[in-house]
Parts: C-alpha cells; sequence; structure tokens
C-alpha cells in the first residue's frame, strides 16, 4: 500500500481479534507488512481478519514465520507472473491466497470446503442489509451445494 492510495486503520488499543504484542511481532518478522510506527495497517475490516487468523494459527503452532513468509512470497510471485501490477493495493488478497494454500497444505482443511465457506459467506452478504454484520446460517450453505 503506497502513502496515500487509500485510507488505512492502524491496530488500535481497542481492536480485540489482535493481541498488540503478536501484531508488533508479525510486523518485525514480516518486513514488507503495510505498518505505521503503531504497527500493521489495514483498508478493510477484513484484512485485519486475515491477520488476525494468520495470528492465531501461528500461535497455535500450525506454522512458523519463516515459513509463513515463504508462503505468502510464493503467493505474490504467482500473482506477478500472472501480471498483478503490484501497487500494494492487493497485499491482503496475496495474504489471503497464500493462508488458505497454507492450511489446503497442512491439511487443515482442502479447497473444496474453503469454496463451500466461500460460497455461503457471499450468499449471507448478499442477504444482508448494507452496515448488518454478516451472519452465516445453514440455508446460506444449502443453497450453494
Amino acid at each position: 500500500m503506497g502513502p496515500g492510495s487509500r485510507s488505512q486503520r492502524s491496530l488500535g488499543r481497542d481492536d480485540r481479534l489482535i493481541s498488540p504484542k503478536a501484531a508488533r511481532f508479525a510486523a518485525r518478522a514480516l518486513p514488507d507488512l503495510p505498518q505505521d510506527a503503531d504497527g500493521p495497517v489495514f483498508g478493510e475490516p477484513w484484512e485485519a481478519q486475515a491477520f488476525a487468523m494468520t495470528l492465531a494459527l501461528h500461535e497455535r503452532g500450525l506454522f512458523k514465520w519463516p515459513e509463513w513468509a515463504a508462503a505468502l512470497a510464493a503467493e505474490i510471485k504467482r500473482a506477478q507472473a500472472a501480471g498483478d501490477p503490484d501497487t500494494g493495493e492487493t497485499y491482503y488478497h496475496h495474504w489471503l491466497n497464500a493462508l488458505e494454500r497454507l492450511v489446503a497444505e497442512k491439511g487443515v482443511t482442502d479447497t473444496s470446503t474453503l469454496a463451500r465457506y466461500q460460497h455461503a459467506w457471499d450468499h449471507a452478504a448478499d442477504r444482508t442489509p448494507h452496515g448488518e454484520p454478516i451472519e452465516l446460517s445453514p440455508q446460506d450453505f444449502h443453497d450453494h451445494d
């Protein structure tokens, strides 16, 4: 993310998803992570959630930071080979793709389950009024089986 490219939100003390200590550690371990003096910054709430999921999986021992950094670098390289302009705007898209790939490789889930949840989430988002929290229901899964 380049300066001024879009509004960015720093990790605040009130963020309940992310431990500030873990976020600072991740920022040191991942030097390309978009950040300011306070730590990681996010342009959208889903970016913070993807970051938080990654931290939680790391803290549970699913992978070490060098392994994560290699997975993320490989995902960025794949995207650039496919024409990604590398402006920084797609950083967390690569982050999420790397996370999905890594959890599938580790056997935590598989790509079909990830796709099933993505379709269910899209269905739930479509039926949820703007500004309301999105909640998955069993119907969201049945509509896409």
